[in-house]
């Protein structure tokens, strides 16, 4: 099952081993199911160890009794690299599997680290996007709008929007497929992002949206496709933010709702509590 945004594909066929892109998988799994995953790995790792150490013939000094978890806790010692020094191995076979658990420990605390630090330092934009884009009239021309805000205030230089429409289409020999537009946007950058941005396209003649009204939308399943970038001056990174639109999110005849004030003091005011209201007009 694949997401894009509310649309769920199912795909089949294909071939995937979990091993094959265990990375990636990392990468994108939730943090609860990240640190799951983590701790499920851990307990078999000692559950293991502590089986091979209570095989042994009294591998571990102050053990007198040899129940399996004390060698458990002996394993976690080890594998976490504490070792409290009241249990220690005295035997060349124990000697032998607590090597093999010191690299694993090791080994395995490096990737974790690595990997905690790659979510961590991974760059990310805290954009706002509007639930619903509208279509009313702007400057005289009927026009696509859609509103996003930096939530996070500081400075995102640079910062660059794409607007696609997809919709699905027949070729001439009858076979269905996807097709995408990109529409042009009357402002498609911005210096510097660090409150409110309204995006606008203007539905002329050239636009592939033209005389398409929400039941034309609704039946070639239409979709848009919203894609930000820009340099954050305080992650010194580029950072990156999607959003995708059903068909029936577009509200036609409306419009956004107002958000900039101006205090008696002179200061601008925005209000986010309205951030995704729309009106009619």
């Amino acid at each position: 099952m694949i997401r894009f945004g509310n649309r769920e594909v199912v795909t089949e066929g294909l071939e995937l081993s979990f091993w094959a892109d265990i990375s990636h998988r990392c990468m994108t799994a939730s943090w609860p199911a990240l640190i799951g995953g983590a701790a499920l790995v851990f307990i078999t790792f000692n559950a293991v160890f502590a089986l091979l150490y209570w095989l042994g013939d009294h591998p571990i000094a102050n053990v007198p009794d040899g129940q399996y978890i004390d060698y458990l806790y002996f394993s976690i010692e080890t594998l976490s690299t504490a070792g409290y020094g009241d249990m220690h191995p005295q035997t060349h076979y124990e000697h032998f599997i607590a090597t093999i658990e010191l690299f694993t420990g090791i080994f395995s605390m490096s990737l974790m680290t690595g990997l905690i630090f790659a979510r961590f330092s991974r760059p990310s934009a805290r954009l706002l996007f509007a639930d619903n884009p509208v279509i009313s009239d702007h400057e005289g021309q009927l026009t696509l709008m859609i509103r996003l805000a930096n939530e996070r205030h500081n400075i995102i230089a640079n910062a660059t929007a794409r607007l696609w429409l997809f919709k699905n289409g027949v070729s001439k020999e009858g076979m269905p497929y996807r097709r995408f537009y990109e529409l042009p946007l009357l402002r498609s950058e911005s210096p510097a992002l660090a409150l409110s941005w309204t995006l606008f396209h203007v539905i002329d003649q050239d636009s592939p949206l033209h005389g398409l009204d929400a039941a034309e939308l609704k039946a070639v399943n239409a979709g848009l496709g919203l894609f930000v970038s820009g340099y954050d001056d305080v992650a010194a990174q580029t950072v990156h933010a999607r959003k995708s639109y059903e068909n029936s999110d577009v509200r036609f005849g409306h419009r956004y709702a107002e958000i900039l004030q101006t205090t008696d003091d002179g200061r601008l005011r925005i209000d986010y509590s309205r951030f995704h209201e729309t009106i009619e007009g």
